[in-house]
């Protein structure tokens, strides 16, 4: 017996070695290792169910959908039209909230600086490609601060004239425009909006000298082309609809690459001269960079059911809006095109913001 401790004090490789000889020792070693990678196994298993519960929870509260325009104007009834039909597709409520301001800074802000979690998203219009184009600086990246989830709708702008103007066709006000340069002029909801900006992409496609009367507001420019006191105006088929039809106005060319159901006499501007020219309100949904990719997908997945579903598609068809539902990396793909087009349309001409 005192031999046997004297050895292993003495000797503790061949101590060790020795005891690793036991039947028992050996038995012990054989389920350590064979139990080690069944534990590495379970352990994987068991985070990948965490992760789909997560997953699969989500939406499990209201999310909240930021509209930069106030109530009532037809980007509002879109993402109202659109937050009731995401939220029977997600079974949760959507909730609009308006923040004007800034041509849509306030609310880009407001969802940059909410948490990733896919329940702050932001309902947004070329505003926010063309900011970037006017304003010297922004509190946040255009691009790498926000996550794209999908473009939803879009609705072509369409080139309106008083009836008094002496042109009745697109050709006959760039025939006009170029004979008396300076002599027309548009007006627009203000300096910077779409209006304007697509208003001076097409000017210098098409070389002609047009001038801008900025308002504060679709509405005051509407009126004041209603009344004759200015020339032109970029309206939309669903404001203008009705004034056309009462002889007020007269359509000269719809800035979209196909013609519209609604007015499918009036031709494009595409097809009048000036191709590949567009100028459309699009509306789409971005989300805050780092959101979780399972949420992107669950929202990407429900704003492409939209297609879907039939009661939403009459009433953006009541509205003069065409539906969309593209995926994340095309409508990523038409903000950074959009970026680049703005920010040279604004170097040629100048504008400026309000």
């Amino acid at each position: 017996m005192d031999g046997s401790k004297h050895s292993i004090q003495g000797a503790p490789s061949e101590a060790l070695h020795t005891i690793s000889r036991t039947p028992v020792h050996q038995e012990f070693c054989m389920k350590f290792f064979f139990l080690q990678p069944i534990r590495a196994t379970i352990g994987v298993v068991f985070l990948t169910l965490l992760s789909l519960v997560a997953s699969a929870a989500y939406p499990d509260k209201p999310i909240k959908l930021v509209v930069p325009f106030p109530a009532g104007g037809t980007v509002d009834k879109v993402a109202r039209m659109t937050a009731t039909q995401l939220g029977q597709l997600l079974s949760t409520q959507v909730v609009v909230e308006n923040a004007p301001g800034a041509g849509g800074s306030v609310a880009a802000t407001r969802v940059v600086k909410a948490a990733p979690d896919g329940y702050t998203l932001l309902f947004t219009t070329p505003n926010h490609t063309i900011n970037p184009a006017i304003y010297a600086s922004l509190p946040f990246d255009t691009e790498k601060d926000f996550a794209p989830v999908s473009l939803v709708a879009e609705i072509p702008e369409l080139l309106v004239a008083h009836a008094g103007q002496p042109f009745n066709s697109f050709a006959e006000f760039v025939a006009y425009a170029r004979a008396n340069p300076g002599k027309l002029n548009y007006s627009s909801a203000g300096n910077g909006t779409l209006p304007h900006i697509t208003m001076e992409l097409l000017l210098q496609k098409l070389n002609i000298n047009v001038t801008h009367i900025p308002y504060k507001g679709a509405a005051p420019a509407l009126n004041d082309l209603l009344a004759g006191v200015v020339a032109l105006k970029y309206d939309t088929i669903a404001t203008a609809t009705q004034h056309i039809k009462s002889g007020k106005l007269k359509p000269l060319a719809i800035a979209s690459l196909k013609r519209s159901p609604l007015m499918p006499q009036v031709p494009t501007v595409d097809e009048l001269g000036a191709p590949g020219y567009q100028g459309i309100l699009w509306m789409g949904i971005l989300a805050p960079a780092g959101t979780d990719a399972a949420a992107l997908a669950a929202l990407a997945r429900a704003t492409q059911a939209l297609a879907g579903q039939a009661d939403y598609q009459r009433q953006l068809d009541a509205e003069g809006v065409n539906l969309v539902a593209g995926s994340p990396a095309s409508f990523a793909k038409l903000i950074s095109t959009e970026i680049t087009q703005w920010k040279e349309v604004v170097g040629k001409s100048g504008l400026k913001a309000n």
